[in-house]
C-alpha cells in the first residue's frame, strides 16, 4: 500500500511517520509550506492509496488540490508538539494508522 504524511514543514513528524512505516508500505511524506524540503502536490496525491494528514488544516490543503481524494485522506490529529523520532510521537502514529492499515 503506498501511504502519503501530509503536515506542515516536512520536519518532523512526518519523516518520522515515513520511516516507521516503510519497511510494510511505499511511503512518501510532504509539507503544506512553501518552506518544506518537500512540498504536496497533485502527482502525490494521486500516487497514494492513503493520505494521512497530521491535522485538518493539511486536509483542507489536499482537498483544495484534488476533491477527488476526500475517501483516502485522513486526520490523525497529531499536534506539532514532537520532535523527529520522539518516542511518544512513533507510538501515537502507531497507536492511529495501524487502525485504518488493518494491521
Amino acid at each position: 500500500m503506498k501511504l502519503l504524511f501530509v503536515c506542515t514543514g516536512n520536519l518532523d513528524r512526518i519523516p518520522t511517520a515515513e520511516e516507521l512505516f516503510k519497511d510494510k508500505h511505499e511511503t512518501k511524506s510532504c509539507g503544506i509550506s512553501l518552506s518544506a524540503p518537500v512540498r504536496l502536490t497533485k502527482k502525490l496525491i494521486n500516487w497514494a492509496d492513503k493520505i494521512f494528514c497530521m491535522e485538518e488544516l493539511h486536509k483542507e490543503v489536499v482537498l483544495d488540490m484534488c476533491p477527488k481524494a476526500k475517501d483516502k485522506a485522513i486526520v490523525l490529529g497529531i499536534t506539532d508538539c514532537y520532535f523527529r523520532n520522539d518516542p511518544k510521537l512513533k507510538e501515537e502514529l502507531k497507536e492511529k494508522v495501524k487502525k485504518y492499515l488493518g494491521e
